[in-house]
């Protein structure tokens, strides 16, 4: 087995110097294979306030030059137990969300078509659904815990379907959500009525609100995701705008009341061994981000994503094979 190229050595290169590429890691053409990559998509027509995430792939990048090649809290290596490289940014016309979709859907589903596993950096939440379409095509519907101050399941704005609001209400109406193991994380603040629960429920919903991380404590709310869960082909989604605005000011919607940034990464630490198969970080719009605090809380959140996925590419190197039908059921 060749190993792994990891990050530039830091010793030898200062951080501040070379490409910012996501934790200095290799591009995707400088190896010939990657068992984990991570990818931009620098779109944000899909906003219905602040724009500004297209900005968000390079500055998370830009973040993670400090990110170091070992992980103490899982105590992994991630760079050494899986081949992980840059894949770049997904190119997504800004002007038509209908055809940037389809654009995020061919790359995603290419990148990962060798059983690649991706952590995609957004731009804004719109991007989810290309997303989840390309990973349902490999394991039918999928698990998913979605991270997010809001729910992201209204049916339209202004008559627009596909929206950074309505991401998961469109997944769920294509069939491509496992509705036996579904849960917002960390939601709170204002809705538009009753009706926006009442639809979520519907749809298969759990929620986890903010409130709840808040009394219960990261380790109990990550163990009661893990039981709805199990072994699920597992999507986690990540608004950064779930973390407070003390922790997160640079993002589109802030909402007061959210999680700590050292709570979102403790319950993502108590998925380990979870039968994670992609992510994404989205909704991080630099001109609002405050001595790159928002950026450096992605780059953790990605970083501890990569540290999952790597770690169970170690453990489990011969993984099943795509289930029969998986592609037929996935939309089309």
């Amino acid at each position: 087995m060749t190993q792994p190229i990891g990050p530039i050595d830091s010793s030898k290169t200062p951080r501040f110097a070379g490409p910012a590429n996501f934790a200095r890691l290799p591009r995707l053409d400088q190896v010939e294979h990657a068992d984990i990559v991570v990818a931009g998509v620098p779109f944000d027509a899909g906003v219905s306030y602040r724009s500004g995430a297209r900005f968000g792939p390079a500055h998370v990048r830009e973040a993670s030059r400090l990110l170091r090649p070992y992980n103490p809290a899982l105590d992994v290596s991630p760079f050494e137990l899986a081949q992980v490289a840059d894949a770049g940014d997904i190119v997504a016309n800004p002007f038509n969300i209908g055809e940037a979709i389809e654009a995020i859907e061919d790359a995603a589903t290419e990148l990962t078509r060798e059983g690649t596993r991706l952590v995609t950096i957004g731009g804004d939440h719109t991007i989810a659904l290309p997303l989840l379409r390309a990973a349902a095509k490999q394991h039918g519907p999928v698990a998913l815990l979605h991270f997010d101050a809001h729910l992201d399941t209204w049916d339209t704005y202004f008559g627009a379907e596909y929206t950074h609001g309505t991401p998961f209400r469109r997944a769920f109406e294509e069939g491509i959500l496992d509705t036996e193991a579904l849960s917002h994380v960390g939601t709170r603040g204002p809705l538009y009525g009753k009706k926006d629960l009442e639809d979520d429920r519907r749809f298969g919903f759990g929620i986890v609100t903010s409130s709840d991380v808040y009394r219960q404590g990261a380790d109990e709310v990550a163990a009661k995701l893990r039981d709805r869960i199990g072994d699920r082909p597992l999507y986690i989604s990540i608004d950064i705008d779930v973390l407070d605005p003390a922790h997160a000011p640079g993002t589109g919607t802030p909402e007061a009341g959210g999680m700590t940034s050292r709570e979102l990464l403790e319950i993502l630490r108590g998925f380990r061994g979870m039968n994670l198969i992609g992510a994404d970080v989205v909704e991080v719009a630099p001109a609002y981000d405050h001595a790159e605090i928002t950026g450096v809380a992605a780059s953790h959140v990605a970083y501890d994503l990569v540290s999952l996925l790597a770690d169970r590419h170690a453990s489990h190197p011969a993984r099943a094979a795509v289930g029969a039908g998986a592609e037929a059921s996935a939309h089309v």
